[in-house]
């Protein structure tokens, strides 16, 4: 996708520049997700280097399921990764699946066997794992690592056939067990799993491994930078071994970077679908995980995901990103677009003495530095709802709201001052008598006079009550699951809290699905897409006005 911002000048895309300077061809990217669980922030930043680079060259980035395993692969998977994508703003090539290439990887297999880089292999999944080494001890050889051609041959056929059972028998390729590279050490490359596969049905019963389908299908693809994360390093040589050994069309040449990891979350599908099976969150979608669907429910533009993505830039070493980076993104997304209204959150009842019956209509701005937003009206009465927190009956020094006997600025409105306090049979303030002044209207006093607190209002008779779900952190430790720990007990006990009864002005009446609104002095929310409807208004937070957690990051340092 083609932006108007200048393009980046990382070290991938030097190298790039470098490659195009020496050999005529069209760049082609792909992104390959395996269609295991959903897309998360992490993703987001391999989406955007591989579109992005093919776009800034003219080229072609396809989008290819790595579906080589169907335990664990639905299509739930495969279409949310095609939404997530589509709401990013990025339009594949070409959609493409490793399924596609089963004929062709079959085929790869059997011409490993015949040069004699393959073998059948009887050792069980354990005593491979006992075979293989360890980093400081080399591995030993399959006793089955010299079976002939022709046997091999007519294993791999019965294993394709369906007479074996799972585990039974593994193709290897046959590289070196001494090598110091564990990846070398004859690696499985074909399996037995008598399971169905979302795009083949009952056709196949063998499959392929990540590892030899992923750069096969690189070179079935004619993908020229195969670009991945930092994990695949150590592939490397084994990507190349295979490319180099079998007579593929052509040879990507694969560039690692440095993956995304964010402080107060998880990384990881495996963790993620953890929280999901474990009901500790709920859903893929909820709003506190890092997927881009749950962060797409919360509020967040693709837009905003882009832009944390150029920010933090590709570098070759692992660095863990503060996640308020990320709500600094989605801050300034929002604030030139984001249109401002009154939303009080624990409404306290303030009913103004002086005040006439018939209520009044003023005019507020939706938003302060963009007069082409226009404005919208709001209806000021008697009986009025301010923030709990906005008043004190006992203030401390630099508390600028409302007390007894203070006098505060209502946004838009006039000059009030507490006049009494109403308690229940329990003690609890339920209601504030004041008295405003009516020469203070629009917020200034003709005489000149200042107020140091302004705070904001909605009118009891014309709020419409919505659900607020206020989401923080989804742990509250920036490492979770450091040094061995369960990740799990991490987890913040106040990472939502549900506010059933609060009161947002009148021009949210028709507030549609995702629309987001600034509620001043409060933060960004938006409309939920999954539980608001016209009969029950549910907005969720998606960032505060200010990191609040920077002082708490900075202590625990």
């Amino acid at each position: 996708m083609q932006t108007s911002k200048p393009i980046p000048n990382d070290f991938i895309r030097q190298i790039i520049a470098e490659d195009l300077k020496t050999k005529i061809y069209q760049v082609v990217t792909r992104f390959p997700p395996e269609p295991n669980g959903y897309l998360h922030i992490g993703h987001a930043k391999s989406i955007c280097l591989n579109f992005d680079v093919a776009a800034e060259n003219g080229g072609r980035c396809y989008l290819r399921f790595d579906d080589t395993n169907p335990s664990k692969e639905n299509l739930e998977y495969v279409e949310s990764i095609k939404a997530d994508l589509a709401w990013l703003g990025y339009t594949w090539t070409e959609l493409r699946h490793s399924s596609d290439y089963f004929e062709q990887l079959y085929g790869y297999a059997i011409e490993l066997i015949k040069l004699g880089k393959a073998y059948v292999c009887s050792l069980t999944g354990e005593e491979i794992k006992q075979y293989r080494g360890t980093l400081k001890e080399p591995g030993q050889n399959s006793p089955y690592r010299e079976r002939s051609i022709e046997e091999n041959l007519a294993l791999f056929a019965q294993m394709k056939a369906g007479e074996f059972a799972d585990g039974e028998y593994v193709l290897r390729a046959k590289i070196d067990m001494n090598s110091p590279n564990i990846n070398l050490r004859d690696p499985i490359i074909y399996r037995i799993k008598h399971l169905p596969h979302q795009m083949t049905g009952d056709k196949w019963c063998v499959y392929p491994m990540y590892d030899f389908t992923h750069c096969l299908s690189d070179a079935i693809e004619g993908i020229t930078h195969s670009l991945c994360t930092l994990e695949f390093a150590d592939h490397r040589p084994l990507y190349d071994w295979f490319l180099d050994t079998l007579a593929t069309p052509c040879h990507p040449q694969q560039i690692e970077f440095a993956r995304l990891s964010l402080n107060y979350a998880v990384m990881s599908k495996r963790k993620l679908q953890e929280l999901v099976e474990s009901k500790l969150v709920s859903g893929w979608n909820d709003p506190r995980m890092p997927t881009l669907t749950g962060m797409r429910r919360r509020g967040y533009t693709p837009e905003s995901i882009r832009d944390f993505c150029e920010k933090i830039g590709l570098t070759k070493n692992n660095t863990n990103i503060e996640i308020g980076v990320l709500e600094n993104s989605i801050r300034s997304d929002l604030d030139p677009k984001t249109a401002r209204v009154m939303a009080v959150l624990n409404p306290l009842r303030v009913v103004i003495e002086n005040y006439p019956t018939e209520s009044e209509q003023l005019e507020a701005p939706y938003h302060p530095n963009d007069p082409s937003m226009g404005s919208r009206p709001v209806t000021f009465a008697k009986v009025i709802y301010i923030e709990q927190e906005d008043f004190l009956e006992e203030p401390p020094k630099k508390f600028f709201r409302l007390a007894p006997g203070r006098e505060v600025r209502l946004r838009y409105a006039y000059f009030i001052t507490c006049q009494s306090v109403i308690k229940d049979t329990n003690g609890e303030i339920v209601e504030l008598r004041c008295t405003y002044d009516p020469a203070t209207k629009g917020g200034s006093a003709p005489d000149g006079r200042k107020v140091k607190g302004t705070i904001h209002w909605v009118s009891e008779a014309h709020a419409i009550t919505a659900e607020i779900r206020l989401y923080d952190r989804l742990f509250n430790q920036s490492n979770p699951g450091v040094s061995g720990t369960d990740f799990k007990t991490a987890l913040n006990p106040n990472s939502i809290e549900i506010l059933p009864n609060s009161k947002v002005e009148a021009s949210l009446a028709n507030a549609q699905i995702d629309e987001r609104y600034q509620f001043e002095r409060q933060g960004y929310f938006c409309v939920d897409n999954i539980d608001s409807s016209a009969e029950k208004l549910v907005f969720n937070r998606i960032v505060t006005l200010r990191d609040s957690w920077a002082k708490i990051d900075k202590a625990n340092k």
